[in-house]
């Protein structure tokens, strides 16, 4: 089966062609960093727009690449939520238009379920049922156990700030360059680990949920306190807040993997990408520790078209309706395997 894969819900313009027997054919992806910069920010309606410029050039990219024609595609996957309504829009728009004309089935896929699944791209789904999942994107930061696709069971969430924001928020209180996330950890690699001790936030008490609003506020005041900030000074606190955010997650993660007894922990999501914190889960937790490819860590297509392939073999279609849902909840996605 031949799956494009389509994902348009935030600032990334993400397709890839992907086959159920010899796996990822193509992929190419446009990032919008440059169009949002001046605005420290992503700007919904330049998203959007954006979206709709690259779309078609991209997907004529990737077929040219893998001499795949649109007659021989078997489906088309787009991300269909959560997300900005209007990026959504565009790729829903496009994927249930091209399956409809094309007389192939259209797959709505959950952009979370699309990083939950990432990893499995590079291990070959060689992976032991059930294990717990890590999922640190911009604005999601949630442990799920996870016992076959679709079958989902929240164990914590944030409650506020995800960590991917609170990353983005501690950036731009520093002066740095955006995307803040990126930019605060090349910025904490000279930072003197010693000089400032920020708070491990909800790790003093039980459960798995997290909150990032306190350490941002946390932050905020160190900033002021330390004004006017050297290079330095920046260093240091970038180093602080970036050791505090992955001890929390690194924290949580062990109560997750020992609640459930499970042995291995996938991450994904763009925060997947940070290099201390794939250092800290590896080193301090006693078990496997999965994480996506570099390039698969953001929002791109290679996992919609890839989460799109397996609700296709199960048998899974999508209504030719176009229809979005900026909130979605994992939990309502319908299982494909036995819980």
């Amino acid at each position: 089966m031949r799956v494009l894969g389509i994902e348009t819900s935030c600032d990334e313009t993400g397709v890839a062609l992907y086959d159920s027997e010899c796996g990822l054919l193509a992929e190419a992806l446009h990032s919008q960093t440059d169009l949002h910069a001046d605005y420290g920010g992503v700007v919904p309606e330049l998203a959007s727009r954006d979206h709709v410029r690259r779309l078609v050039s991209l997907i004529r990219n990737i077929l040219d690449e893998s001499s795949v024609p649109l007659s021989k595609l078997d489906a088309v996957a787009y991300t269909a939520g959560p997300g900005l309504v209007g990026a959504l829009m565009v790729g829903a728009g496009f994927g249930q238009t091209l399956a409809w004309t094309l007389g192939i089935p259209a797959i709505a896929v959950h952009h979370m379920e699309g990083h939950l699944l990432a990893p499995l791209l590079g291990a070959g789904g060689d992976i032991e049922l059930p294990f717990v999942a890590l999922l640190v994107s911009g604005g999601h930061t949630q442990l799920v156990r996870v016992s076959g696709i679709g079958a989902y069971e929240m164990l914590g969430e944030s409650v506020d700030d995800a960590a991917g924001e609170a990353f983005d928020k501690a950036a731009k209180m520093l002066g740095l360059d955006y995307p803040g996330g990126p930019a605060l950890a090349r910025c904490a690699e000279t930072g003197d680990p010693g000089r400032f001790t920020f708070p491990r936030p909800m790790t003093d008490r039980p459960g798995l949920d997290f909150s990032f609003s306190g350490l941002k506020t946390f932050t905020l005041n160190t900033v002021s306190a330390t004004e006017p900030l050297s290079e330095q000074d920046r260093a240091d606190i970038a180093r602080a807040f970036e050791e505090a955010v992955v001890d929390t997650l690194v924290i949580k993660c062990r109560r997750a993997l020992e609640a459930t007894g499970c042995t291995t922990l996938l991450m994904a999501g763009g925060v997947s990408a940070n290099r201390r914190l794939r250092s800290a889960l590896a080193d301090r937790l006693d078990a496997r520790v999965l994480y996506p490819a570099p390039a698969l860590c953001t929002d791109n297509g290679a996992m919609i078209a890839y989460a799109g392939c397996q609700r296709l073999l199960a048998g899974q279609r999508t209504e030719h309706v176009i229809a979005v849902r900026a909130r979605w909840p994992m939990a309502e996605l319908p299982a494909l395997a036995p819980g």
